[in-house]
């Protein structure tokens, strides 16, 4: 990705109206794509209603050689989260770090909080001194927003500059059970509060013609769909393991959606070595926003046969169409996925529990009370109000 000069599409006016707090979040937003720039669009339209807040995200995030995709960028015609921010951070580059510094600590901008969205040690260093050097400049309390607490690969170096980053927090937000006892383990003496991914309901799934979508992508069966990036510990290999299985008892078809970070002919042995070339459908790239609804309209269950995981916005797609969803047991996807009310939770690594797990809710009669509960949930999604009880303690603690 391109090194672009500072821009920024937020107001530079003095922010801070009487009876609310000025927040600064920090982390990747529009035009940069992907799951975390959503979940930051998310919480800052949060935050929004309560209070003044504004986006520092970044111009470069990964430098291209460790980024494994075609483009960082969000190239959607209609992107569903066009959210405001200025641009400044270069990941790698730390006088940028400095400059962002600078520009969040101008007195119009002088924040009561300033909440960092972490997900990866990559970014350790640079949110680790940007946190400190704002402690020290403004006397800042700090918030981390947790989607994980190491990354799914957890090296050495990884836990290493995640505790550097994190040591900075004076509060954390966590998106899952599982990660705030993770947090609660390494720093004790930090408050810590849950919140939860919100439901992405943005990709409009009232608007999807599913008759018309899956004529044009040429289903005809019950469609599994696998969505998202694939890399070893999203599971897809098992997933397609397991398709002979569940061929023998239902007739389905699995869509593949998502840009191959792992080299994809990899994936393709499996599929031509098993047999099962007719059955799959393999959409090999990024979606743009305005298509995400095609693929999820067109399905009948998303599966996550993940490895590893802590939690997926992928689940939180699946909600918004009223898609039930077949988890592995990993991270707090069970406390988002729940057994045979929401889904099915089968144990990581097994193609035979996967298989049975799909072929259960083709052949069961759990298919349409898991619809109903889903819908059920989409709509009382109580994600906001989770993280603007969180911030609202944070800045209760800060003002004591």
């Amino acid at each position: 990705m391109a090194t672009t000069p500072d821009k920024s599409s937020a107001s530079d006016a003095p922010l801070g109206a009487e009876g609310s707090a000025r927040i600064a979040v920090v982390g990747p937003a529009y035009p940069l794509r992907g799951g975390n720039a959503l979940f930051v669009a998310h919480l800052y339209d949060n935050l929004r209603l309560d209070h003044d807040a504004y986006v520092v995200s970044f111009r470069r995030l990964y430098p291209s050689l460790l980024f494994p995709g075609k483009t960082q960028m969000n190239m959607s015609h209609d992107p569903v989260k066009n959210t405001p921010s200025r641009q400044i951070i270069d990941s790698i580059n730390p006088f940028s770090w400095s400059k962002a510094v600078g520009w969040i600590s101008q007195p119009k901008r002088r924040p009561d909080l300033v909440v960092f969205v972490w997900w990866n040690p990559f970014f350790g260093v640079c949110y680790g001194a940007m946190a400190r050097m704002l402690r020290r400049k403004l006397g800042a309390r700090i918030v981390f927003v947790c989607e994980n607490v190491v990354s799914h690969e957890n090296r050495f170096v990884d836990r290493f500059l995640t505790k550097f980053a994190l040591s900075s927090a004076d509060y954390f937000m966590v998106l899952s059970g599982v990660v705030g006892s993770r947090v609660q383990s390494l720093f004790p003496r930090t408050p810590v509060r849950q919140a939860a991914l919100p439901i992405y309901d943005c990709y409009s799934p009232s608007g999807v013609d599913r008759d018309a979508v899956r004529e044009s992508l040429g289903l005809t069966r019950p469609t599994i769909l696998f969505f998202g990036y694939v890399r070893e510990y999203k599971g897809l290999a098992y997933l397609l393991r397991a398709m002979p299985m569940i061929l023998e008892h239902v007739d389905v078809d699995l869509l593949v959606v998502g840009e191959f970070y792992d080299e994809r002919a990899r994936y393709d042995r499996i599929i031509d070595e098993l047999g099962i070339g007719e059955r799959v459908r393999v959409v090999a790239e990024h979606v743009p926003d305005e298509s995400v609804g095609d693929y999820f309209g067109a399905a009948d269950v998303v599966v996550l046969p993940y490895v590893s995981a802590t939690q997926s916005g992928i689940t939180q797609i699946a909600f918004a169409f009223g898609l039930p969803v077949i988890s592995t047991n990993v991270g707090g996807l069970p406390e988002v996925v729940r057994e045979g009310e929401t889904g099915y939770i089968v144990e990581p690594e097994n193609e035979r529990d996967l298989a049975g797990a799909v072929v259960r809710y083709f052949t069961g009669e759990d298919a349409p009370r898991m619809r109903a509960n889903v819908a059920v949930e989409a709509q009382r999604d109580h994600a906001g109000d989770l993280m603007r009880s969180a911030i609202q303690d944070f800045l209760e603690m800060a003002r004591s």
